[in-house]
């Protein structure tokens, strides 16, 4: 940006003075294609975060780009604490234009599961789609399939921990850690889950550890809840993967092995965690062959 400029005239010998007026035109820039580029970049505005069928992909890549760079350029000058509330900001940008990707591509996303060659084991992707790939990645998104045959477009694994590492509190650090780590592999899908009972039981460990650690944390709430739904399914499990075999004719069922013996590690590894004192009276009431329905009221998580 050129800026106006004073001619400051010096008195040269004591006696000469300089009389001669500097006009803006015979000052040059010293770059004028930044000069450009700031100008450019400062003129620039991004596109609403309500979703409108007049936006194009290209608009949601630009404004994605643009409040990324506004991002690294806050959180540069910004205390950690300030850059807590950038990165809670950032997050609900993001999460609100890629909702709107997700409504502008509805039909790719529908269609991308037939792109999956078996055979090759690939998937064989049209032209059109592998430029929306390429455009995606640029802002850090990628296609995600989620299960049932459906696909979704999502946040890249690692890529707030990318952002944020090393500028935000230590708990704000450690939940954006995770749930990049975390994202790496789908939760759950077509009402089953999709990683390990013993990956599920590390989580569980991760956030209980965290819950202690950082009591007075402004992401409690969000920890808390989240903890909970994995508590839920780690001891009954989902529709599809559940833990334990029931009798129908008496409505009494019995642990799975694997669960029983899962249940046991964390019992042995953390014998005074929340997880622990659960995991216990979980298998008391299976070995009471309490009914099953009862089980469930009877265990409850806060």
């Amino acid at each position: 940006m050129i800026k106006n400029i004073i001619t400051v005239c010096i008195l040269f010998a004591a006696v000469v003075s300089c009389k001669k007026e500097v006009t803006v035109s015979d000052v040059k820039p010293a770059n004028d294609s930044i000069a450009k580029n700031e100008t450019k970049e400062d003129l620039y505005k991004p596109i609403d975060t309500a979703c409108s069928q007049a936006n194009k992909t290209e608009d949601y890549i630009n404004s994605l780009q643009w409040y990324r760079t506004k991002t690294d350029k806050e959180i540069a000058g910004n205390s950690l604490e300030q850059n807590d509330k950038t990165y809670e900001d950032f997050l609900k940008i993001r999460e609100k234009y890629t909702e709107c990707l997700n409504s502008l591509h509805a039909d790719i996303l529908d269609k991308y599961v037939n792109y999956y060659d078996a055979e090759k084991e690939r998937y064989n992707l049209p032209d059109n789609v592998k430029k929306l790939a390429t455009e995606f990645k640029k802002a850090g998104l990628e296609f995600r399939e989620v299960g049932e045959g459906m696909t979704e477009i999502w946040t890249v694994p690692g890529y707030y921990s990318s952002v944020f590492k090393n500028k935000v509190t230590p708990d704000y650090e450690a939940y954006i850690m995770q749930n990049d780590k975390e994202s790496e592999t789908n939760y759950a899908a077509d009402a089953g889950l999709m990683i390990s009972w013993e990956e599920l039981g590390n989580r569980l460990m991760f956030w209980e550890n965290f819950i202690n650690k950082y009591p007075k944390s402004k992401l409690m709430k969000t920890v808390k809840e989240g903890y909970n739904m994995y508590l839920i399914d780690y001891l009954l499990g989902m529709d599809n993967t559940p833990t334990y075999q029931i009798d129908f004719d008496k409505g009494t069922g019995k642990l799975y092995d694997e669960n029983r013996a899962e249940f046991n590690r964390i019992i042995k590894k953390y014998p005074n965690s929340n997880t622990a004192k659960k995991a216990k009276e979980l298998i008391a009431l299976f070995d009471a062959q309490m009914p099953v329905d009862q089980i469930h009221e009877r265990i409850r998580v806060e």
